[in-house]
């Protein structure tokens, strides 16, 4: 065999251990996507409606630009600088196939001296990629004794026991556990990224999904041009289409030319009629009126689930972000168990040792742990989610 052998990202995993036990994939209909970070793709109440189509000719057909077409670029821009007063230009701007390719982009091309900084508990490619580049990485401690929420502080740790150039990468809102910095938090995390020598890829997926409306780092970085700041976003959660697979880096120029180059290489570039599809998602009216339905419905959501996971006997860690609850089951009860339950019912949850960052498998803190997803469930399942979720608590046989 000519290739090494790489297992599949942690979400991967458990859909395809799902497939294997009921011969669904997990998302199809009549299934239950715990598991899965996606929102709903169906108009929100009170939201815009999403485009059936979209209209392109025979020169949308070539290649695309390396870095992005011009009007995509053009609107990240635009939003960015309306919302956020970010002060970027198109030259501060990357498109990719969605979020992981330009995190993985990011990490690949940075210099050996250069070691990352990274919370115990985060998404659970974050480790892959790691392990794949063989890139050196310092632990913020993010777990039961913290409550998952680590501080500015302990990133200052983390940094002085690394003693050179760092690189932090943090999603915000933190996928699994939904912990978001804003304000002054989020504003002296740009500070420390923008230190000489030190960086940071912010990863903005749930930008919108924040119980206080959404936020970016980018609203806190003066010059991102003089920074090593990566702020990364997506048309995947708030724009609620995760097939279009389109995301896009804000950086440096000088680092989006390298991301140009990159592309030539690996990537030839975005489906073009993907990327008009996003440009049409972006227009500055219509989004702010996305912005405000995603804050009002997952909100309700995010809410009903707590208490309901709550009375169930979880006991949840969950932030006010995204749109997961993070919790520990209640007794002995693993989650690799959970899910065994689960299955019968044609559902799952993601394990919570796919995000620990340690990686230390069943016996590890992380194992009792579980991120539950309420992102692309309909409101009116919400009874026979949580009759299932207790049925599958109390019982090993798991009779509905």
């Amino acid at each position: 065999m000519f290739l090494k052998k790489f297992p599949p990202m942690g979400v991967y995993e458990t859909l395809f251990k799902f497939q294997d036990a009921t011969g669904h994939y997990m998302g199809d209909p009549g299934t239950r996507p715990w598991a899965q970070g996606f929102p709903l793709t169906t108009q929100l109440p009170g939201g815009p409606e999403l485009p059936s189509s979209v209209e392109f000719d025979w020169q949308d057909l070539k290649y695309p630009s390396a870095t992005g077409v011009q009007p995509l670029i053009e609107a990240i821009r635009d939003y960015y600088n309306h919302f956020y007063d970010a002060g970027i230009e198109t030259e501060n701007v990357a498109i990719f196939a969605g979020g992981r390719p330009g995190i993985l982009a990011s990490l690949l091309f940075l210099h050996d001296d250069i070691q990352v900084i990274i919370e115990e508990t985060e998404y659970t490619p974050y480790y892959d990629k790691l392990k794949l580049l063989n890139r050196a990485h310092q632990i913020i401690p993010s777990n039961a004794e913290n409550n998952f929420r680590p501080t500015i502080e302990d990133y200052h740790a983390a940094r002085a026991a690394v003693g050179g150039r760092t690189l932090a990468i943090r999603s915000n809102p933190c996928n699994p556990t939904g912990v978001t910095w804003n304000g002054d938090d989020l504003k002296m995390l740009v500070d420390f990224a923008s230190a000489g020598g030190h960086g940071a890829i912010i990863d903005e997926a749930y930008e919108f999904f924040n119980a206080n409306g959404p936020t970016s780092a980018l609203k806190y970085v003066d010059d991102i041009n003089a920074t090593d700041i990566f702020v990364i976003g997506a048309a995947t959660k708030g724009l609620q289409v995760p097939g279009m697979r389109t995301g896009w880096v804000v950086a440096s120029r000088e680092h989006i030319e390298i991301f140009r180059n990159f592309s030539s290489i690996a990537m030839g570039g975005v489906s073009r009629p993907s990327q008009i599809y996003v440009t049409k998602l972006l227009e500055l009216g219509r989004v702010e009126h996305a912005r405000n339905a995603v804050v009002s419905f997952y909100n309700e959501q995010r809410d009903k689930y707590r208490e309901a996971l709550t009375e169930c006997g979880i006991e949840l860690s969950t932030g006010d972000g995204g749109f997961y609850h993070w919790g520990k089951l209640p007794g002995d009860l693993t989650a690799d168990q959970f899910n065994e339950r689960l299955f019968q019912h044609h559902a799952a949850i993601l394990p919570g040792r796919l995000c620990d960052m340690y990686r230390r498998g069943d016996d590890g803190p992380h194992s009792q742990l579980i991120r539950f997803s309420f992102g692309p469930l309909l409101a009116e399942t919400f009874d026979e989610n949580i009759q299932i979720i207790q049925s599958c608590l109390e019982s090993a046989e798991c009779v509905s």
